[in-house]
């Protein structure tokens, strides 16, 4: 009789054991389903691509800028115009 009731104990003991190690996997899995219908890996997606176009309108109009400026100067000091020091010194 004694037998049947240790049998029944580690039983029930082992069904509880099981049951909590994997309460943690399944509420893991959960959670990554819910991350999956959230798509919060195209959520960072948009997030960079804003970023990029942020920064390449940033420098379209630094560029836009400085060919604002030296038109305003007149090409006045162009790469062209200006001769390397070596040149100037031979002559």
């Amino acid at each position: 009789m004694s037998s049947i009731k240790s049998k029944k104990i580690s039983v029930l003991l082992s069904l509880c054991v099981v049951s909590a190690l994997l309460t943690p996997v399944l509420t893991q899995a959960d959670t990554a389903m819910v991350l999956a219908e959230a798509e919060t890996g195209s959520v960072a997606a948009r997030q960079a691509r804003e970023q990029r176009e942020a920064l390449a309108k940033k420098a379209a109009e630094r560029k836009a800028k400085k060919a604002a400026e030296a038109q305003k100067s007149g090409n006045k000091a162009t790469p062209e115009a200006v001769k390397p020091a070596e040149e100037q010194k031979e002559e």
